[in-house]
């Protein structure tokens, strides 16, 4: 792809986990200002949570589908040639508008697709101002709903992503502090067995699908090692002993 100068603005807004109503107010008023929003899908079509949750704000003539190699963990090479891709239709988006949104769930700086286009923009569309829009975690989605506290006090709060390993997460699991895994519905058996080791099993919970009608909540001693969504969430707290403030 040739270098072009531009001074469009590349904007990746955070869209939630899948809760419509768990977009910001400034989010959805930057997916409303662009002259187009990008949404990321995968390379079977079907319609993704950020497609969805953006649909509730902007009319699906404004809405560009670009496909990225999301469930791709193997073949580095076609993973990056679907990003290769994406930057490449999003360039010319950038070259016809003056401001592209793309939505992405969760937050646009955590373990997001937008941070790869947005590299990619930057080597080959010089003069792009990159900007981001915060948007709501799966995590945080998941305290509120569950009742889980995330930190108190001096407390470190540990995010894994499974995809990384089940090691990990023991790892992590086995210092202080409340840890919180992503992506681990390929791998709920050996999370629930790292739980068990760790002796963290029975304050835990995990969800999936948060805000949505198939939404699901439950304590982490309910893993029974069958399939779980992809993008399931697990929160560890914090062991607490001491009473109100304990941690302070």
């Amino acid at each position: 792809m040739p270098d072009v100068m531009s001074s469009s603005r590349l904007i990746g807004v955070g869209v939630g986990p899948g809760d419509p109503e768990l977009v910001t107010v400034k989010g959805v008023n930057a997916l409303r200002a662009a002259d187009v929003v990008v949404v990321p899908v995968m390379d079977s079509g079907e319609r993704g949570r950020a497609e969805a949750t953006v649909l509730h704000y902007v009319p699906e003539e404004k809405v560009v589908r670009v496909v990225f190699a999301l469930n791709e963990r193997t073949d580095r090479g076609r993973r990056e040639a679907a990003w290769d891709a994406a930057g490449e239709r999003v360039a010319a988006l950038l070259a016809a508008h003056s401001a592209v949104a793309f939505a992405t769930i969760g937050d646009p700086n955590v373990y997001s697709t937008f941070t790869y286009l947005a590299q990619t923009i930057a080597e080959t569309v010089p003069g792009t101002v990159v900007e981001t829009v915060p948007g709501i975690t799966a995590m945080q989605d998941l305290a509120a709903r569950s009742g889980a506290v995330l930190t108190e006090g001096t407390e470190p709060l540990t995010l894994v992503p499974v995809t990384a390993g089940a090691q990990a997460l023991k790892d992590a699991l086995a210092g202080p502090g409340t840890v919180v895994a992503y992506k681990f519905g390929r791998q709920a058996q050996e999370v629930a067995e790292a739980l068990r080791e760790t002796g963290r099993i029975d304050d835990a919970v995990w969800g999936s699908a948060l805000g949505l009608p198939e939404e699901s909540v439950r304590p982490a001693a309910d893993l029974d090692g069958g399939p779980l969504p992809y993008l399931s969430t697990l929160i560890a707290p914090a062991r607490r002993d001491g009473g109100r403030g304990g941690k302070l």
